[in-house]
């Protein structure tokens, strides 16, 4: 009997190309960890991969899945976990060893502790949404208490943790959605305000909100040309954070319009910090999670259903974050 796992087969559709397997079991190799997975986080990148339309492409086939909370099972060369430490993780989904699967592999600069007190689905949802608007919000736009943020694709995994985060840190948010169901979620969530993209125009009730003046940063997963309009309601000297590209490209900023409100565009990437940065940025998260100001919730799926469950992420039918708990599969 082999490893249960999902792998991406082909290019396409998921629920196309995804396919029930029977894997061996992993290898960690050198700095590696081999994790059984509790519970593995499903996002829109890996719907993308299936298409092919993501800046990671492992070679097909492939195990999908990027974020896990599992426990330690095996270790490479120079790795000091202990067998049967709870991590949360990065996976290998890179190489093709992702966390869709009852084992995983990550490098070891991609663990985390998990504290007692948090559950496993909690902590599988914590690195990639909540880490990567830490960065955005906290490392590259310095958000300031009392600043405006606007938040496009709030109902999204990615978007529902900018909407938290920023609401913790003292600022006023607004959230874009799609239609009434995906409102009043990001109502709940904490946004101040609500937009709803399919009956205002974004930019317009913008600049209504804050009686003309614009917000103090735009966080961006979305890109296109609905992220290069929001140049227009920025404010002076605002901030708009390029986190995705969900739309299938980058935001299309018209340059002069930016330039105009000595405005900045920011990259924001999850990868490529020192791992005491990060370290810094887990601990502060934690105490934000323990302290109640954020919380790490998500919708759980049966593993039997992932490739639906892919597919629904691929068309926007999916609000906040999926989980699907794997060892109970």
């Amino acid at each position: 009997m082999g490893v249960r796992a999902w792998q991406v087969q082909g290019v396409g559709e998921p629920g196309r190309v995804v396919r029930a397997v029977d894997l061996a079991v992993p290898t960690p190799g050198p700095g590696e960890v081999r994790l059984a997975v509790r519970v593995a986080g499903l996002g829109l990148p890996d719907a993308l991969m299936c298409r092919d339309a993501y800046a990671i492409a492992p070679p097909r086939p492939f195990v999908p899945g990027q974020e896990v909370c599992g426990v330690v099972d095996a270790v490479g060369a120079g790795v000091d976990f202990q067998p049967g430490t709870r991590l949360m993780a990065v996976t290998n989904f890179f190489d093709g060893r992702g966390g869709l699967a009852e084992f995983a592999i990550a490098r070891v600069e991609s663990c985390y502790r998990v504290p007692d007190d948090m559950d496993d689905v909690a902590a599988a949802t914590l690195r990639i949404g909540f880490g990567t608007a830490w960065i955005g919000l906290v490392r590259r736009a310095a958000l300031r208490p009392g600043e405006h943020v606007l938040v496009l694709g709030a109902a999204g995994g990615t978007g529902a943790a900018a909407v938290q985060l920023a609401r913790a840190l003292g600022a006023s948010v607004i959230g874009v959605a799609a239609g009434p169901e995906k409102s009043r979620f990001c109502a709940r969530l904490g946004a101040d305000v609500v937009i709803d993209r399919w009956v205002d125009d974004v930019v317009a009730a913008v600049l209504d909100t804050t009686d003309g003046r614009g917000v103090d940063v735009v966080y961006d997963p979305v890109g296109g040309s609905a992220g290069g309009a929001t140049v227009r309601c920025l404010a002076p000297q605002g901030r708009l954070l390029a986190v995705g590209f969900a739309s299938g490209s980058w935001a299309d900023v018209d340059v002069w319009e930016l330039v105009r409100r000595h405005g900045s565009l920011i990259g924001v990437y999850a990868g490529g910090l020192a791992r005491s940065d990060n370290e810094a940025d887990h601990e502060a998260l934690l105490a934000m999670v323990a302290s109640g100001r954020v919380h790490c919730t998500a919708t759980e799926i049966p593993f039997a259903t992932v490739p639906e469950a892919l597919d629904a992420l691929a068309h926007g039918a999916v609000m906040g974050k999926l989980v699907t708990c794997v060892a109970a599969a």
